[in-house]
């Protein structure tokens, strides 16, 4: 698996709920293919110093319906260029959620977390494990089927269809 990290330590980004595809990626800048313009611009109506205090391998949290809104696949690009390891929601809009896993961003639901702006987190992308160091709670998420994993440990769906020309795996 060369795409995605399986063991992920890093501190968390905490947002609300329903946070729509607009949001994470205004419309105005989905005319682009540069992927640093679209990192740059990641989440700037919601938090105008996202870009600027986000750093490789950070975690974004968020409660209820991330991803909502238009099917735009930018918005999980956007995430994964400006440094975004993963992303953890206590649900997701499922069009977000194939485009991250095609696109090679790791999602992860935990219905009932509490995770705090700036905590610490430790994650077991395979099994599902999300600890939270700073809270010292343990969290369970929906494990994602060895399928969406080996795609995610491709780097997503294009390298993985390129490598093995179907689902065999």
């Amino acid at each position: 698996m060369s795409g995605v990290q399986t063991n992920i330590k890093a501190k968390a980004h905490v947002y609300g709920d329903h946070i729509d595809t607009d949001r994470i990626i205004p419309g105005k800048y989905t005319k682009t293919l540069d992927m640093t313009t679209l990192a740059n611009h990641v989440l700037e109506d919601l938090d105008p110093n996202f870009n600027k205090i986000v750093q490789q391998g950070d975690i974004l949290v968020a409660g209820i319906n991330f991803g909502c809104g238009s099917s735009r696949e930018q918005a999980p690009l956007a995430l994964k260029k400006s440094g975004v390891s993963v992303v953890i929601a206590k649900d997701f809009a499922r069009i977000f959620f194939r485009n991250a896993i095609n696109i090679g961003l790791p999602v992860l639901e935990i219905a009932d977390h509490n995770i705090q702006k700036g905590a610490e987190l430790d994650i077991d992308l395979k099994a599902g494990i999300v600890k939270d160091l700073t809270a010292g709670v343990t969290y369970t998420a929906t494990k994602l089927p060895d399928i969406m994993i080996n795609i995610l440990g491709e780097g997503g769906l294009v390298n993985y269809l390129t490598k093995y020309g179907d689902y065999s795996l």
